[in-house]
């Protein structure tokens, strides 16, 4: 498996509440893992800091999505929105 490196996503279709998140290696240990950097000083930066890092994780650049049962989409249907303040 791998991190988790995007922001949750949410959508309503046909009837069906869906939720969808991104995983893999981002930031500066993602560039040098996705281009296969594995010397001590290649792409320098934190200089090997992260060269065994494909040792233990996947590159990723997954997207998992799920529903959410009916009985979680009609109860959060029931909460009332928040009134928010602009002054």
């Amino acid at each position: 498996p791998s991190g988790i490196i995007g922001n949750v996503n949410t959508w309503f279709y046909e009837g069906k509440q869906y939720v969808g998140i991104l995983s893999g290696i981002g930031g500066w240990a993602g560039i040098g893992m996705a281009a296969g950097l594995e010397g001590d000083t290649e792409g320098l930066g934190a200089v090997g800091a992260y060269k065994t890092l494909s040792a233990y994780t996947q590159l990723g650049g997954v997207l998992t999505v799920f529903s959410l049962p009916d009985s979680a989409v009609k109860s959060a249907a029931t909460v009332e929105p928040v009134k928010v303040s602009t002054n």
